[in-house]
């Protein structure tokens, strides 16, 4: 099985909806899941990820299947009032914080006592999107055990979920293994941005996620479309 991960297109935070720019991207990544012969198309329940689905439901005559645990993280489990006192996202603090006087080297199990990271909800956001997640792949054919993947069906599937950037990135941090503040210091999500990860269909009944590509845009390249990171970085 191979599963695309994609963030929302540009986004009207207050309205939870896309901008003009960010339906432009909605359609030239649709263009992408097209072409990929997408099976199943899966998104969060929030507007701006719907939004970002609906073209690549057209294009493909799929119907949108709603994954109720996949909105975007709540606001005040994001929430740090490290460093200065003032409550900020997580990602809003300076990724150094994340790197240094040790903290670089705390495993996955002690993500949660780095700096900036220990005063937010994120342990237990991050919990949710486990639980939930696993349960998603056992619906798709694969159940966690121990570390990898109990293959109950030999999914050949492509499969699209349309979400958002903390989601994602705290998901694949379970996924994966990485240190939640790592992830947070070192994976930046852009717009529209398509991770794949395959779960390949061992004979030996067992397998494991791997992470073919990570937030990439090149359908936005290929439409003539800017690639500003986050309205913020030409790429």
């Amino acid at each position: 099985m191979l599963l695309y991960i994609v963030r929302h297109g540009d986004p009207d935070y207050k309205n939870d909806c896309l901008t003009e720019r960010g339906h432009l991207q909605a359609e030239a990544v649709a263009k992408r899941i097209r072409d990929s012969k997408i099976d199943r198309i899966f998104s969060s329940p929030m507007g701006r990820a719907k939004q970002t689905a609906e073209p690549s439901c057209r294009l493909l005559g799929l119907e949108m299947n709603i994954e109720e645990w996949a909105h975007e993280i709540i606001p005040d489990q994001l929430r740090t009032p490290f460093p200065d006192g003032v409550r900020k996202s997580i990602t809003n603090v300076q990724n150094t914080y994340y790197r240094e006087n040790g903290y670089i080297d705390l495993d996955y199990d002690h993500a949660f006592e780095c700096q900036g990271i220990n005063e937010s909800g994120m342990k237990e956001a991050t919990a949710f999107i486990e639980e939930n997640g696993r349960e998603f792949l056992e619906r798709l054919g694969y159940r966690e055990e121990n570390g990898i993947y109990r293959i109950l069906y030999p999914n050949e599937e492509k499969v699209a979920l349309f979400c958002h950037a903390a989601m994602a990135r705290a998901w694949m941090s379970t996924l994966f293994r990485i240190p939640l503040h790592m992830m947070w210091a070192s994976f930046a999500y852009t717009h529209t941005g398509v991770t794949i990860i395959e779960f390949k269909n061992n004979e030996n009944g067992v397998t494991a996620p791997q992470c073919l590509c990570y937030s990439d845009v090149s359908h936005l390249y290929k439409e003539g479309l800017d690639l500003l990171h986050n309205n913020r970085v030409e790429m």
